[in-house]
């Protein structure tokens, strides 16, 4: 938890709850809450905006909330806070968008910004789009976060739950040169020979899979094709 942040103890189940009566609250009553010094308001704040962001049906308010969230990134400052919604906002809306708002968050400063860039290609990874998650895995690998290692990681699993070819070309071209968690984390699924092999160094991949890597991991996507 961020130092100088309060806990009220209140349950995350309560709080999904009252997201859900509340999912009407106006952006100023957000941003409020947003601003508070508590975890849970914080929470229950991306949790609003989450609803909101997924109930909108015009491009318009959804533009608003996504500009909103990024405006409002700094409050945005734990790792729960960031993973249970830059997916559903970030991602879903840059889904169909230029994602270059994706590589300027990979390149802050603040770790919760990077980790929103992270968490955002979860929603593209769910939709079999794993480009971005690559390419900002590879732009990470020297970050020095433990918390950016884990997102990198995870998200590195994500692609492999639904192409191990391409998980495994990535990890061939860097896994000598991943973080010990970003690894761990990304070889979680895979066999137990193979984890303990990338482990010790001694992973020898079959060229098929260092070849069937996505596109070069420094490309980054133009814009996407959408209605708005």
């Amino acid at each position: 938890m961020v130092k100088g942040i309060g806990i009220l103890g209140i349950r995350v189940p309560a709080i999904r709850k009252c997201a859900k009566e509340y999912c009407t609250l106006s952006l100023r009553d957000i941003e409020n809450l947003l601003r508070s010094p508590f975890h849970e308001a914080r929470l229950l704040a991306v949790l609003i905006l989450v609803a909101r962001y997924s109930s909108e049906k015009q491009c318009g308010e959804q533009q608003a909330i996504f500009r909103f969230y990024l405006r409002h990134a700094a409050c945005i400052n734990n790792w729960d806070l960031v993973d249970c919604s830059a997916p559903h906002i970030i991602g879903a809306h840059l889904f169909s968008r230029n994602r270059k708002p994706v590589y300027r968050l990979v390149r802050s400063k603040s770790l919760w910004e990077r980790r929103m860039a992270v968490m955002s290609t979860l929603y593209f990874v769910k939709r079999d789009d794993f480009t971005d998650t690559l390419t900002i895995a590879a732009m990470l690998l020297a970050d020095p976060e433990d918390l950016i290692h884990k997102a990198v990681g995870w998200m590195l699993r994500e692609v492999g739950k639904r192409s191990r070819d391409i998980e495994t070309g990535f990890l061939a071209r860097h896994y000598k040169e991943m973080p010990r968690t970003m690894l761990r984390y990304a070889i979680e699924k895979l066999p137990e020979s193979e984890r303990q092999a990338y482990l010790h160094g001694s992973y020898r991949p079959a060229a098929q899979s260092a070849s069937r890597i996505a596109p070069d991991d420094a490309r980054i996507l133009g814009p996407q094709q959408g209605s708005c």
